[in-house]
Formats: structure tokens, sequence, C-alpha cells
């Protein structure tokens, strides 16, 4: 009887589709839920099937990304996609309790150990309202291009903001400290000036082509000598 009854449920089971492994070969990203299409390991070809992520994330896996994929009542055509994953690009090299945003081109952005937060990317662009850096030691700007665009603010509180090349803004440069430059080709200014304060400098200074230190005055009995 028990034989029986074993020989039954298996036969029930054998039509009823377990969990298994596809290959994506397309995403649609256009609608609220994406939905997929894949081929399965054992030739099982699905269309349009739902792909389900967490809430706050999302990502378009590329052709190619292995996919678990959960038959709902044990029919194939009633898919949903549960994880997917891509082997060719997934970081290898993280360490216990590490976590990585990447992508396909090389752009990560990784909670490394030791509290410290590593981005990667060729340019890094933010949009915001205003945007607040907090560094007790320094900051060091080391990119090929980074931007940020605040409609209202942007303010670096730290002892020390460094750049390994040029910095540029569009907008005012304010330095309620003081403001130090040195070495490189000095500082170039395309504008006015308005100084409301003494200027103290060491070498000679020039206006118009007139230097400071050694112009002189046309007088009746011939130039005047330069300046003491």
């Amino acid at each position: 009887m028990w034989h029986e009854v074993d020989h039954r449920i298996r036969r029930a089971f054998s039509n009823v589709r377990q969990g298994f492994r596809a290959a994506l070969t397309h995403v649609d990203s256009g609608g609220g839920v994406q939905t997929v299409q894949a081929e399965g390991l054992a030739g099982e070809q699905l269309q349009d099937a739902e792909l389900f992520q967490h809430y706050g994330y999302t990502s378009n896996p590329p052709p190619g990304s292995m996919a678990m994929v959960l038959p709902l009542g044990g029919r194939t055509s009633h898919s949903v996609v549960l994880a997917t994953e891509h082997g060719s690009y997934r970081l290898q090299s993280l360490q216990p309790g590490e976590v990585a945003l990447y992508s396909d081109e090389g752009s990560k952005v990784v909670l490394k150990r030791g509290k410290i937060i590593e981005a990667t990317c060729d340019s890094f662009v933010l949009n915001c309202k205003t945007m607040q850096v907090n560094a007790s030691d320094s900051v060091a700007l080391k990119c090929q291009s980074m931007q940020v665009d605040a409609s209202q603010q942007a303010g670096f509180t730290t002892p020390t903001l460094q750049t390994s090349q040029q910095l540029v803004a569009q907008g005012q440069i304010s330095g309620n400290g003081g403001l130090a430059i040195q070495g490189g080709g000095g500082a170039s200014v395309t504008g006015d000036i308005k100084l409301n304060g003494a200027m103290t400098a060491s070498g000679d200074v020039k206006a118009g082509g007139k230097s400071l230190v050694s112009h002189t005055h046309d007088a009746p009995n011939g130039p005047t000598s330069p300046p003491k």
C-alpha cells in the first residue's frame, strides 16, 4: 500500500515544475516590474517572466546573466525570476562583510573593511540641492573628472582640501579663513579684483605695464629716479 502511495506522490510531483536555472536573453525595463526572456537549462523558453528585485534597488542584467526561476503553481508559463548573477562581472575580491555595487563596464562602489567606501569610475556626477562634506583630517580629490551640481550650496568642512590637478569653480569661491596659493604658475585671474584692506607684495607690482618698483616720472630736468 505504501509503495502505491509513494508512486502516486512521485507521479503527482512529476507534473509540477520545480525551480530551475536559466540564462537571460533580453530584459524589458520599461514597466513597473521588469520582464525578461530567458532560456532554461532544459530548453524551456520563458517569455515576459517578471523579474523581482528588492525595494530601493534595481538593475538591468545584461544578456547571458544566470537566473533562478520559480514556476508559480508549478507552471513554467507562470514563472518569476528571483535572483540573477553574471560570473564575468561579479567582483570576486570582496572580504567577509564587504558590500559592492558594480556594472559590466567596471564602475563600482565598494563598502570595504575599515569603514572605507571606495568608488571607481571615469566620471563622477553628483546632482543635489546642497552638499556637505565633513572630514576631520583632510579631503583629497584625485580623479579624471568630478562634477557637483548643487543648486544651493556645496561645502567642505575640513582642515585641508587637496586636488592633484586643477580646481575649477563656475561660481564664487569664498575663503573666510584666508587663501594661500603656492607653487605652479601662481594665481591667474580674469576679471576685476576688489580689495577691502591692505596688500603686501614681496616682489614687483605692475599696472598697465608700469612697474611700481622701477617706474619713473617725467620732470623738467629729465626723468626722476625710481621710487625708494
